[in-house]
């Protein structure tokens, strides 16, 4: 292992960097946040239409970070990105936010998913009621982390590469969701739950003024968490060869392949699950419930097993470029500098990975007891904390609300910072292969509607806690910073 921070080789391909777009993307979010959609908004025309501008706001972001990524490709992505336009101070704060509370809480939500997909598989292939006891799919989830974290310290290369075979997988699987309900019309004479018009229910709502717009917003929070993750080109950008070209491909390519086959599988999942029975399904996913009601039985093992493929492909994705983040940190001294170290052979971040992947386990274990166990509130003075997870609401959505209002806050400060770069680099900027198209309005678009959404956190009541708790963590860290790292350069 090396003594010093060093860079990173430039070994990704345009197709590595794509699946790495796409496959991080991909985990659980599209099997299971159709049923947290379903739950707030009943009617299919706003249901559909939270996908489709969750998709659009990835976009919209997608077609303006891939000029800051040009612009500056290196290690820790949005780190980078927030130390050129706002200073260390910003950087940090994404930092201190990105790995205790993001990329952590991903992993562990994804890990934990990958556990239940795989238990489901196991129960309904044996026809048990359980296999694994609870603490033992903490466990797995444990020692999925522990796995393919020691697989991405084997190189970015190694790593990229199980990526484009997972994500063919996965995405794969979906066209298959996609396909499913078409197929059983033509295949099966008697299907027991055929896919019909009617199952779409309402379309649109009767009296609009009676709208719930505030629980549209909601569900907009979890379509996010379906679509996060198209940022993660930016903290292995120092590693795509050729990035001026290969970046704005592999985002922009990636975000309109994932909008296209989130669309096409939220249609076929309301063919075949009223809308009604699709906000009820909360003990599995909906793509199970789904392959279920098609194929009975051996629908369901197919459903849980495309869960867990895609889930997996997901966590190899984020152990793979969580780690740079805290390289590009330590590098510049605002995180401890061992972990900017790499290995002489493979010249990946190993106490980096280590590191993370660590704190992303602990997590899997503090959410399980939490869900075990109820906690005493905490009273000082007027004010009561309530560590418990809310009544009715299932901790997977808690940990995905939770990440979700970290990362819109701070991306949406990445988006902004391109106002900047224009304006500081007008000459550099000029000369880049590639620039925002409908610049300025696609940048201010995001903006604003994201910042929409921060709001809505804020006033919405199942997710206040997590904003309000966000909030407090981002303020610990301006301390730490004041504290320690301020006078460091």
């Amino acid at each position: 292992m090396t003594d010093t921070p060093t860079t990173l080789p430039r070994t990704l391909g345009p197709w590595m960097a794509g699946a790495i777009v796409v496959g991080t993307v991909i985990g659980s979010g599209v099997f299971k946040k159709p049923q947290y959609v379903a739950e707030r908004v009943p009617e299919f025309g706003p249901a559909l239409a939270v996908w489709v501008l969750g998709g659009l706001l990835a976009l919209l972001g997608a077609l303006a970070l891939a000029e800051v990524a040009v612009m500056f490709p290196r290690a820790g992505g949005n780190y980078a990105f927030l130390k050129e336009g706002y200073g260390r101070f910003i950087a940090f704060l994404w930092g201190w936010v990105e790995f205790w509370i993001i990329r952590s809480a991903s992993i562990a939500a994804l890990a934990a998913m990958f556990a239940e997909g795989l238990h489901d598989v196991l129960r309904q292939s044996l026809h048990e009621p359980e296999v694994f006891t609870f603490w033992q799919r903490q466990l797995l989830a444990v020692a999925t982390i522990a796995v393919l974290a020691a697989v991405n310290c084997l190189g970015a290369r190694v790593g990229g590469g199980l990526q484009i075979v997972v994500t063919t997988v996965k995405v794969g699987s979906i066209l298959g969701i996609i396909a499913l309900p078409w197929l059983v019309l033509a295949l099966v004479d008697q299907p027991l739950h055929p896919p019909k018009l009617a199952n779409l229910g309402t379309i649109w709502p009767a009296d609009w003024s009676a709208f719930d717009f505030g629980k549209f917003g909601a569900a907009l929070v979890g379509v996010l968490w379906a679509y996060h993750g198209w940022m993660n080109i930016g903290p292995i950008a120092e590693e795509v060869r050729r990035p001026q070209r290969n970046i704005p491909l592999a985002l922009l390519g990636g975000v309109t392949l994932l909008i296209v086959i989130y669309l096409g599988a939220n249609v076929s999942y309301a063919l075949v699950l009223p809308r009604g029975e699709m906000a009820e399904v909360r003990t599995t996913a909906v793509s199970t419930e789904f392959a279920f009601r098609l194929l009975g039985p051996a629908g369901a093992v197919l459903g849980s097993a495309a869960l867990m493929v895609s889930v997996f492909g997901s966590l190899n994705g984020n152990l793979l470029v969580g780690p740079r983040l805290l390289f590009a940190m330590a590098r510049d001294k605002l995180a401890p500098e061992t972990l900017a170290r790499v290995t002489a052979r493979t010249r990946t971040p190993v106490i980096a990975s280590a590191v993370l992947a660590t704190w992303s386990a602990t997590i899997v274990v503090l959410g399980g007891a939490l869900t075990v166990y109820r906690v005493p509130l905490l009273e000082v003075g007027s004010l009561t904390l309530d560590l418990n997870v809310p009544a009715g609401k299932p901790l997977y959505d808690v940990v995905t609300d939770f990440a979700m209002f970290g990362a819109v806050t701070f991306e949406t400060l990445v988006i902004a910072a391109l106002f900047h770069f224009r304006r500081k680099y007008p000459v550099e900027s000029n000369a880049l292969p590639y620039r925002c198209p409908g610049y300025p309005l696609v940048p201010a678009l995001y903006v604003l509607l994201m910042g929409r959404v921060l709001l809505n956190m804020f006033l919405t009541p199942d997710q206040r806690t997590e904003a309000l708790v966000g909030v407090a963590f981002i303020l610990v860290g301006a301390l730490v910073y004041a504290g320690v790292y301020a006078r460091r350069r």
